[in-house]
């Protein structure tokens, strides 16, 4: 698969010497870029299921994606019935705010999204950023799905 035998040329030389065949000294790449193109492929696919896992119907809005950060993003997601929770993992609201604040002592950031559904009134929805605030977490993301409605008279 790899390794060839190269036949030495000779010279111009009057006496017929037998030649020695040397080995090949080039490298078969095209195993190594099969195997990388796979590995390709399995981390397109498995890149979109490594987002946050609870689900949500999130309302639309037309703007913009927050910036990046370093570290991993803290969510807090409040579903349908109410019921919160800290990245997936469910949380009783009196356990809230002490929850937060133990997280934010770990944290070098105070950014936190908060996912809500669609659905829930507004105010259950600033009682929790009002325990996000509480918490230690001052810099709160509202997270959205994208293709709301464009309140501005331009058309896009």
């Amino acid at each position: 698969m790899g390794g060839g035998v190269v036949k030495k040329q000779g010279g111009g030389s009057r006496r017929r010497r037998r030649s020695r065949a040397q080995p090949m000294a080039e490298i078969n790449v095209t195993p190594f870029v099969d195997v990388m193109l796979v590995l390709l492929i399995i981390f397109m696919v498995a890149a979109p299921l490594l987002t946050v896992g609870v689900p949500v119907e999130l309302p639309k809005t037309s703007a913009n994606p927050l910036p990046a950060e370093q570290e991993a993003p803290l969510t807090v997601t409040i579903m349908a019935d109410g019921s919160v929770a800290i990245q997936t993992t469910p949380t009783a609201p009196d356990q809230l705010v002490p929850k937060l604040r133990a997280i934010a002592a770990e944290r070098s950031s105070d950014r936190v999204y908060l996912r809500a559904d669609g659905a829930l009134p507004y105010e259950m929805v600033v009682q929790i950023m009002g325990a996000l605030n509480a918490g230690g977490f001052t810099d709160i993301g509202l997270v959205t799905d994208i293709g709301g409605p464009a309140l501005d008279a331009e058309e896009n």
